[in-house]
């Protein structure tokens, strides 16, 4: 027999033979191993020197690879800019790179790529930050032209003008979108906040004084923390920082930034359900809805602790917010990852979106919470009662202990893969900076995670999570019944998105009135 016919015929029979197999046969999968015991993650040694100027320098020496990364942490974001100037924060950290009295923004974009290094900068609620990395070799040239930036910048009009357009134009196709018009809409309707990007409005009305101001205010070494992370010594950490950091001042008395500690002071009755308000935005002829649940906690990243033996102008002790590691656990479980339940029941079961999470974005006072998800229009009213039961679910049953390890092994798997880079190193570090944390933390890390238990969880969400804003940008008409439905004797808000004003909090444009 012809030696290609032979080869037909056996992979024809392995076909069949493969039939000939029962159906429970088949269908039988092995079960999973259970998750072993937590891995200890190694915490590197973390040096903290004060400069006579009130520069705060941190070393962590890492000396596997010879790169280094320098973060400047400004404490100073989003949370000190006025509402009218939002996105000045981000528009001031991105304008760092376009030019100095010694280098302008071709220049400075030249010279860093000629070092082979990387150059960012930007903004979010709580501070700003500049961060190099670069192999060890290269960290002064890079250190030279970074602390430029930072320290003289001249904000020249022409990059400002072209910067702000695209920062426009970028918007406005944003706010076409039902996801970016969900984010604006929660930060309006829900947390009481403005977008850290700003809107094309207030966006146009930023001058150049406006960034001079702010940085006046906010970047300026009692302000600051200059971090550096890998290849690299203490001494040498030290002796950079003065170098080229050392003759940096801070502003007359009276001009520097605003206190960034701040707790919100809010007691409302305890809900029993996890969405109160529903709020649907109308974006006629979208492809899809986004839907979530938002909801303001009333617990921040840190808490004070004050004693009766402190001085009355003595500052309170900074410690790690009671809820927190709850709250991040919490997260795993509900929205953090394929695995979570939001994506188990809504992707996975029913095939209704590409996936669904949820997160915390935490401020010294308080945090936003949000689950959220995009799917087709038709869908959007099975999907907000899906979230809604899922929310509701973490308040009122227990958690088995065979679905909390394996989450808390997630969280802290993400915690201990961060730490092998320079730059998830430093991030890490400059997270504790940002809320007045110390560096000690990250050695309790992993330990406080492993301490929360399901009971801890579920007090949280009953006494944090219930009571949201279910809202919906999507078009209405494709789903507003089913949602009535879903939602009986509830009101439901409807504001048409051509009619929104996300410069005002009550959303509503005049013209829309």
């Amino acid at each position: 027999m012809n030696f290609k016919y032979c080869l037909r015929f056996a992979v024809l029979s392995l076909v069949f033979a493969s039939f000939a197999v029962p159906l429970d046969a088949q269908q039988t999968k092995e079960t999973p191993p259970p998750p072993s015991e937590p891995r200890s993650v190694e915490i590197p040694t973390v040096e903290e020197v004060k400069l006579i100027n009130g520069l705060t320098i941190v070393i962590v020496s890492k000396r596997d690879l010879p790169l280094v990364t320098v973060s400047l942490l400004i404490r100073g974001g989003a949370g000190l800019e006025n509402a009218s100037h939002a996105g000045l924060a981000n528009l001031t950290a991105d304008m760092l790179t376009k030019g100095t009295d010694l280098r302008n923004a071709t220049q400075i974009a030249q010279e860093m790529e000629f070092l082979g290094a990387s150059f960012s900068t930007g903004a979010d609620w709580n501070g700003s930050f500049a961060n190099v990395s670069v192999m060890r070799d290269k960290l002064p040239k890079a250190m030279a032209i970074m602390a430029d930036s930072v320290i003289r910048p001249t904000f020249p009009a022409d990059e400002l003008n072209l910067l702000k357009k695209q920062r426009i134009d970028n918007l406005k196709v944003q706010l076409k979108q039902p996801g970016p018009v969900w984010n604006y809409v929660a930060s309006r309707y829900t947390y009481g906040e403005h977008s850290n990007e700003g809107t094309p409005e207030s966006i146009e009305r930023i001058r150049t004084r406006d960034l001079e101001t702010f940085h006046y205010a906010n970047y300026h070494p009692k302000n600051a923390v200059l971090i550096f992370a890998g290849d690299i010594t203490k001494e040498e950490g030290i002796r950079y920082g003065r170098l080229f950091f050392g003759g940096w001042k801070s502003p007359a008395k009276g001009a520097e930034s605003k206190e960034l500690i701040a707790r919100m002071d809010l007691a409302p009755p305890r809900p029993t359900e996890a969405i109160k308000n529903i709020l649907v935005i109308d974006l006629p002829d979208s492809g899809q809805a986004a839907v979530g649940v938002a909801n303001r906690v009333v617990d921040g990243r840190v808490a004070y602790v004050h004693s009766d033996e402190m001085a009355d102008d003595e500052d309170p002790k900074i410690v790690s917010g009671e809820y927190y590691f709850p709250a991040i656990v919490l997260n795993s479980i509900l929205g953090g990852g394929y695995s979570a339940r939001l994506n188990q029941e809504i992707r996975i079961k029913r095939g209704l979106s590409y996936g669904a999470r949820s997160s915390f974005d935490w401020r010294s006072g308080y945090s936003n919470f949000n689950a959220f998800t995009q799917t087709k229009n038709e869908s959007a009213g099975e999907v907000a009662e899906l979230i809604g039961a899922e929310v509701e679910k973490l308040s009122k049953a227990n958690i088995s202990e065979s679905e909390l390890v394996p989450r808390k092994s997630v969280v802290t798997g993400s915690f201990g893969r961060g730490l092998q880079t320079n730059n998830g190193l430093a991030a890490r570090v400059r997270d504790l900076y940002v809320f007045g944390l110390q560096p000690g933390h990250l050695n309790s890390y992993v330990s406080d995670v492993e301490k929360v238990t399901g009971l801890q969880i579920r007090k949280f969400a009953a006494e944090n999570l219930l009571g949201g804003d279910l809202i919906i940008v999507g078009d209405a008409k494709l789903f507003l019944d089913d949602l009535t439905k879903r939602f009986p004797n509830r009101t439901i808000e409807v504001i048409k998105a051509s009619n929104l004003d996300l410069n005002s909090s009550d959303l509503r444009s005049s013209r829309g009135r």
